[in-house]
């Protein structure tokens, strides 16, 4: 009993409570429990669901929710303070002081050790990074916390990028601030995409919190079905691909064949795209069976025909608060085309970094920022693609488009494929080991050999890419059956599901990949 007592309800940073853990299944069982209870009653589901996802917060990032407590208190204010200020320099004072606790815990967390390490390498200093407030608290409280490694907290990044469009927002005079800390607490920390997205704009979401709980059968279905998806391509793809192959490539690529290292690249692309799609239909999902609409995170992003349009359909959130904050803030296009390329390349890299602090995801940010800019001149100087200026309406033509689309889609999947190994080698040397072995030691009379051998993992990667060609119309008439479906059909589904995804899941529970950022 005190063990399941302990691993309920005390954190343990081994294992935290994850979407994919039965410890969170569990939690939301008796939160959907007491839901009922409360959620005709405006105020009292807001307070019921803050209380549940600070726990949710405290059993995933432990004794970081008093930083993430912190966060709420300050940007809440700080709005308020916005908000009743008659002159513009005066909002944008405390505008400017918003942006900078949020980029200074940002940073602090986040960039320490590669700041000192620049700096080092720039003086020749010896500079080392400690955690702070473990210090402080040992010298407070007398504990003896850690002070000689700086943890990243769960989330921060993301919650960090949701609280700032909220006094942004307020600053543009585009919202108007909460009634109270509590609303807005409920705002930053609801649950379901709290630690890993869709970053959730003030805009959407806080309208939300003063409407009452609507949700009818078609919505239900189709919240459980994203939520059965989700689970499937965690656990069945992304998780079985990961260990079973992709992370081996990755961690000893010269061991081996380019062909192999080629296929992990591409198994790496499905993995974090099944991984991270996979997180957020389970938020989407979640947060629509408690009343509560999310947006639309992913939208079948290796479909994409050019860069931009990848960006336009892979995590929309993000790219859409990067373009919206940061590249328009900069200038967006309104000061000519260099001035557009340059403000293009600086989100991008600003981006990259936002991922994560290593020269890695720099260069990774830089590429897509690169391409962004090509495509922009290319379009400026032929036209966007399906332009019916650009396009002469016959047979010959359209077939030329069809073929040119297609072209568009194996190029713009290959680059963003070329990238991601940036993105997920442990360093720059297994970026060159990876490239180094698929250039110069391919090995392809070995390719038969090495399908046979990964028939299986070969086979989910093929299956997972021909399933995201479907069009979409077709997945939601999928999804729309199986709201349809009467309540035993629906339970013999999902305990199907569950038999399946036990068979595949690993010995360890596998964190989501966007955890770390």
């Amino acid at each position: 009993m005190n063990d399941f007592f302990n691993r309920f309800f005390l954190y343990d940073a081994q294992a935290p409570m994850i979407f994919s853990t039965w410890q969170f299944w569990l939690f939301f069982t008796v939160l959907i429990g007491g839901y009922g209870l409360v959620y005709r009653n405006i105020n009292r589901r807001n307070a019921y669901l803050m209380v549940f996802s600070i726990f949710f917060y405290y059993k995933t990032g432990g004794l970081f929710v008093f930083l993430l407590l912190l966060s709420v208190i300050s940007d809440y204010f700080l709005a308020r303070f916005i908000s009743r200020q008659k002159t513009k320099s005066r909002k944008k004072l405390f505008l400017t002081v918003s942006v900078f606790l949020n980029l200074l815990f940002l940073s602090y967390f986040k960039y320490s050790y590669f700041i000192i390490g620049l700096l080092n390498q720039a003086f020749g200093t010896n500079f080392e990074a400690i955690d702070v407030l473990s210090l402080w608290t040992n010298n407070a409280l007398h504990t003896h916390f850690n002070v000689d490694a700086i943890l990243l907290p769960v989330g921060i990044s993301f919650y960090t990028f949701q609280s700032l469009s909220y006094t942004i927002d307020v600053y543009r005079g585009e919202i108007e601030p909460v009634k109270n800390v509590f609303d807005y607490a409920f705002f930053v920390t609801f649950f379901p995409q709290l630690v890993a997205g869709p970053i959730v704009r003030a805009t959407e979401f806080i309208p939300q919190i003063y409407k009452k709980f609507e949700l009818n059968k078609a919505e239900f279905g189709a919240a459980v079905f994203l939520i059965l998806g989700g689970l499937v391509k965690k656990l069945l793809i992304s998780d079985y691909i990961s260990v079973n192959f992709v992370d081996r490539v990755f961690d000893n690529p010269l061991n081996y064949s380019g062909f192999e290292n080629l296929m992990a690249v591409y198994g790496y692309a499905i993995q974090i795209y099944c991984d991270f799609s996979g997180y957020t239909d389970i938020a989407i999902g979640l947060a629509q069976l408690l009343g509560f609409r999310l947006t639309l995170n992913f939208n079948a992003p290796y479909l994409a025909s050019s860069i931009t349009d990848f960006w336009r359909r892979w995590h929309i959130s993000l790219s859409t608060w990067l373009k919206d904050y940061l590249y328009v803030s900069l200038g967006g296009n309104r000061k000519g085309k260099f001035r557009t390329y340059l403000n293009l390349l600086i989100t991008m890299l600003l981006g990259g970094l936002w991922h994560g602090a290593s020269l890695r995801f720099i260069i990774w940010g830089g590429l897509h920022g690169m391409a962004l800019v090509f495509d922009k001149m290319r379009m400026s100087i032929f036209g966007a693609r399906n332009n019916p200026k650009t396009i002469f309406v016959n047979r010959t033509s359209s077939f030329v488009n069809s073929i040119g689309h297609l072209a568009g889609i194996a190029l713009t999947f290959h680059f963003v494929c070329f990238c991601w190994i940036f993105f997920r080698a442990d360093d720059m040397s297994a970026v060159g080991n990876i490239l180094s072995q698929i250039a110069f030691r391919f090995h392809a009379e070995q390719i038969l050999n090495v399908i046979i051998a990964y028939k299986l993992i070969f086979s989910i990667i093929l299956l997972t890419m021909l399933i995201h060609f479907i069009p979409k119309s077709i997945k939601e008439y999928v999804s729309f059956r199986f709201s349809e479906l009467s309540v035993p059909s629906t339970v013999a589904i999902i305990t199907t599901v569950v038999f399946v995804l036990y068979q595949f899941h690993t010995a360890q529970v596998q964190p989501f990949i966007y955890f770390q950022f």
